[in-house]
């Protein structure tokens, strides 16, 4: 039996609904911008208080606002509904290979987050908890799920892509296509029951499927109660990994003091004196104060395992916890996706927006694979997958 199943009910875009998820912005302005400029946006519904008429308004009370949203979207025809259907996913643009993914439901008791709990569903990062409680009051409000949890199939992730190639192929005109922020065309197509869908389903629970964005969304499920959470099942030959950086608004103490305390950490600093990149490679960290560019060689804990010693944890460690007294949910630390280039992370704080950019490499996909298959956790906020699926493509209605 695989773990992946068709949508009992799914709604189906018929346009101009598509939105980066929720949690893919470092500004939450430019949330209400997107939806002032396009009100059909799915961010609508998942972030009902930053849409333009009910800022103000905390998540909680803007809740009936997003009910009200989606009740239009399906009444105006901006969905059409399916029953028992799993929907193929193919994102492409010029100069890139296309990635493929499966949209469909996922059982929530298959999610495992350590060595010793059973299941097939890999969840591999720490998260914070007030967001998962606002998707949890959200799909109790709506009855509904809009964003999808990504997952790496693992185990038969090349079959499946080949498979989801040849699907989208021989399909015929898509039932609907968006095109997202950095130009990507999405594109869907629904696909009913049959031998088709059967083989689609197996191939995508066929093996181990790891949580690659959407941690807070599938804790949401098995929060919410949930018997099984809306995903696109797609391949590692798919996606890559971007950078996951961070900026400071305020610290805690002088630039000066702050590289005195990594140096007497084991810490070496380099200044940069061209502009501030992401690390090509691993291992050295960059930062951007005030005025100057460093380059950051952490010391490593030759007696702890390579979690410890990655870039990521180390940054929360030793600059973020140990230099700063920073806990990692401190509203003054934002968690910057690969979406946004170095330049806008240095521009931040070269306009005193912020007091500090830390800039760090990304891991690749076959480390990612390799920590999470060995049961062990990644540090918050260090996969930036990329391209992200889309939110507000399918919509799947929960049984009551």
């Amino acid at each position: 039996m695989t773990v992946v199943h068709p949508i009992a009910r799914a709604w189906i875009t018929t346009g101009g609904t598509g939105a980066q998820n929720y949690d893919e912005f470092a500004d939450d302005a430019e949330i209400t911008a997107i939806i002032e400029a396009n009100p059909h946006s799915a961010l609508g519904i998942e972030m009902p208080h930053r849409a333009p008429e009910s800022l103000g308004k905390s998540f909680l009370d803007a809740l009936p606002d997003a009910v009200a949203r989606l009740a239009e979207a399906k009444a105006d025809g901006s969905y059409t509904p399916a029953e028992q259907a799993v929907v193929l996913y193919r994102i492409s643009a010029p100069g890139e290979e296309s990635a493929y993914g499966l949209f469909a439901m996922v059982d929530t008791d298959q999610i495992s987050t350590s060595a010793d709990e059973p299941g097939l569903v890999i969840r591999n990062e720490d998260v914070f908890i007030a967001k998962v409680r606002e998707r949890v009051a959200l799909a109790e409000a709506l009855g509904h799920l809009l964003s999808p949890v990504l997952l790496l199939q693992t185990g038969r992730g090349d079959e499946l892509h080949a498979a989801l190639a040849a699907a989208t192929d021989s399909a015929g005109a898509p039932a609907a296509t968006d095109t997202d922020q950095a130009g990507r065309t999405h594109a869907i197509w629904l696909l009913g029951p049959g031998p088709e869908q059967d083989a689609l389903t197996a191939l995508a629970g066929g093996g181990e499927l790891v949580v690659a964005d959407g941690n807070h969304r599938s804790l949401a499920a098995q929060t919410g109660g949930l018997s099984r959470f809306l995903a696109v099942v797609t391949t590692p030959a798919s996606v890559a990994i971007q950078p996951y950086n961070r900026l400071v608004s305020e610290l805690t103490t002088t630039p000066g003091e702050l590289l005195d305390r990594l140096r007497a950490a084991g810490a070496q600093i380099t200044e940069i004196d061209d502009p501030v990149e992401v690390p090509a490679a691993g291992g050295t960290v960059h930062l951007r104060l005030a005025g100057q560019g460093y380059a950051v060689r952490l010391p490593h804990d030759d007696g702890a395992g390579r979690l410890e010693n990655l870039d990521h944890a180390l940054v929360e460690r030793l600059l973020l916890r140990e230099a700063l007294g920073l806990d990692p949910g401190d509203k003054r630390i934002t968690y910057v996706g690969g979406d946004y280039p170095a330049s806008w992370l240095t521009g931040e704080v070269d306009a005193g927006r912020a007091e500090l950019a830390v800039l760090i490499a990304p891991v690749t996909v076959d480390d990612f694979v390799a920590v999470n298959l060995a049961r062990e956790k990644m540090p918050r906020k260090s996969t930036w997958f990329t391209p992200k699926a889309r939110g507000g493509l399918v919509v799947a209605e929960l049984s009551r």
